[in-house]
């Protein structure tokens, strides 16, 4: 999901030029004032990849902004936070011990749980017909609070994201 709304951010304000750094696909984006960053290591190390660029760009944890599905959340939902813990994500984990912080803002695009089936396959399978019909909405929605991050900060994006409990269509 993450990957889906900087593909779309790029989409948005480009054309822009993909590079390899530290282990991820980079362009800067001027209309935007920043840099959108994929990491291209497996999600659980995604702090190999974010640190490091952090590091290079000389970006404090408060400055970056994470993208991130979240099996915690249903799907549809989406929540910020400016700050917090890893909340049972993996990637989030890598990041926060690669930064040595938790004090960067995420947010979190809802895919839901999978019931029984595997996790893992729920992750990084395909999304139902249904699912899929909705994801322009999810990921534009995603991609707005990203924009409001940045061009009015956290607190702007905290307030759009979550607005409605965080629902972009009303669940069923």
């Amino acid at each position: 999901m993450g990957f889906r709304v900087v593909e779309l951010l790029a989409r948005r304000h480009g054309p822009v030029t993909w590079r390899s750094k530290f282990d991820a696909r980079t362009a800067q984006v001027p209309a935007l004032g920043a840099l959108l960053a994929m990491p291209q290591t497996y999600m659980n190390d995604s702090g190999d990849s974010v640190a490091p660029l952090a590091s290079f760009y000389k970006l404090a944890p408060p400055q970056l902004l994470v993208v991130c599905d979240d099996v915690n959340l249903p799907f549809r939902r989406l929540r910020a936070r400016r700050s917090g813990s890893e909340g049972g994500h993996n990637g989030l984990r890598s990041i926060i011990d690669a930064l040595h912080s938790d004090d960067f803002p995420r947010l979190r695009v809802g895919v839901g749980r999978p019931g029984p089936a595997p996790l893992i396959g729920h992750v990084i399978g395909p999304f139902s017909a249904d699912e899929e019909a909705a994801l322009d909405e999810v990921i534009g929605r995603a991609a707005d609070g990203v924009e409001a991050f940045l061009r009015d900060g956290v607190e702007a994006a905290i307030a759009l994201v979550n607005a409605e409990g965080g629902w972009l269509v009303e669940p069923e």
